[in-house]
């Protein structure tokens, strides 16, 4: 019976290891976003699957003071709707180098939709770099793997 419990404990172990292997080397999931110009944390993303793209939305802005949110300088059905379950990427496809690209990466903030990149650090699977495209100028954000929740 006790050797019986430590092969269960054992194959459990190895079954959570692996799951842990697994799902940490996916891009989706939930991320705290971090501004890279000032390094405040401004909100909690769920990147998902849907139809075999890449989605993500806001779940929720935990920036000081802008906890309740509203698009404001958004135009047409956005207008003035609260930031908070807004979509902020829409179908990024994925490529032979693991990486997912996408024409519409809405900023909220700005009222902007540029080209984007989405990857995973290759030093850190708990670091996901989101970059966006205006032209040829372009801008790297690096978010954070929620891990606590």
């Amino acid at each position: 019976m006790k050797n019986s419990l430590r092969l269960d404990t054992f194959i459990a172990l190895i079954c959570l290891l692996i799951v842990q292997t697994s799902w940490s080397q996916s891009v989706f999931g939930k991320w705290r976003t971090i501004d890279d110009r000032n390094g405040i944390t401004k909100a909690i993303v769920e990147v998902y699957e849907e139809n075999g793209l890449l989605q993500a939305k806001v779940l929720k802005v935990v920036e000081k003071g802008k906890e309740n949110a509203l698009c404001i300088k958004c135009k047409g059905e956005l207008k003035d709707k609260p930031v908070n379950g807004m979509q902020i990427m829409y179908d990024f496809e994925k490529n032979s180098k693991g990486e997912w690209k996408g024409s519409k990466l809405f900023d909220p903030e700005q009222a902007m939709t540029f080209r984007g990149r989405v990857w995973l650090d290759p030093k850190d699977s708990n670091k996901l770099k989101v970059r966006g495209y205006l032209a040829f100028l372009y801008r790297t954000q690096t978010w954070l793997r929620v891990l606590d929740e």
